[in-house]
């Protein structure tokens, strides 16, 4: 990767971390986005696991900058140890214009919250899976123009800044395509969402991928406007 890049992408992250109002989630965010243990992360910083468990769930007092800036390196450093994967992805987003054909609306949030707060917001019914867990941003994403406009390397690009997070597809008929997509791309969300379908008329393919892939799967009946605007309107 390129310094200035790097550099780039390492004062985003650490800027993040430390204005945020949840520092250890805000880091917490950022170190499973890159799909780094705690453990990993511990033995590059030369501490124990237990301080990174610490700053996370905030009973350690909040890391300063210069802290902060020594956990980010590390992060870079580990996954430029394994090939950068995550470096470049996120790397391209420094410099990517989302195409609004393809992508309706992305955010990402400060600090996670439950899914369920987002599923009951848009009225989703539950398909498979478990409604457990936390996320950190969603994008909403229409399925046709991603899949005929997107390489599998752009597809990543919905993604944003954390791939945990909720995938919402529009115009689908069965579900089936969308899900196809992302089985073929290295990144899978926990969590997909699709719109304007009703659980009947979902294909029963969508269980059997989602559950090769580990992945939770809602259907909303909203129209893509009322669902955009609702999700805006929410302060997270």
């Amino acid at each position: 990767m390129k310094p200035v890049l790097r550099q780039q992408l390492a004062e985003k992250m650490a800027g993040e971390i430390t204005l945020s109002d949840s520092p250890g989630k805000a880091l917490k965010k950022w170190r499973t986005s890159f799909q780094i243990a705690p453990g990993v992360l511990a033995d590059h910083l030369g501490v124990s696991p237990s301080v990174i468990s610490d700053y996370e769930s905030g009973r350690r007092k909040s890391p300063g900058t210069g802290v902060v800036g020594k956990i980010v390196d590390s992060l870079l450093d580990v996954d430029e140890e394994n090939g950068g994967t995550y470096i470049k992805k996120y790397g391209k987003l420094l410099f990517s214009d989302y195409d609004d054909e393809v992508i309706y609306d992305i955010h990402d949030f400060a600090s996670s919250i439950p899914i369920k707060e987002l599923s009951e917001l848009i009225e989703c019914t539950l398909i498979c899976g478990e409604l457990d867990s936390q996320i950190f941003g969603y994008t909403v994403i229409n399925s046709t123009n991603a899949i005929l406009n997107l390489s599998p390397n752009e597809f990543n690009r919905i993604y944003g800044w954390s791939t945990e997070r909720a995938l919402i597809f529009t115009d689908i008929s069965t579900g089936k395509s969308p899900m196809i997509a992302i089985r073929v791309t290295p990144f899978k969300p926990p969590y997909v969402i699709l719109q304007g379908i009703e659980e009947a008329h979902v294909n029963p393919l969508v269980k059997k991928l989602a559950e090769k892939d580990h992945i939770t799967v809602l259907c909303t009946p909203l129209g893509v406007q009322d669902l955009v605007t609702r999700l805006r309107k929410t302060q997270w």
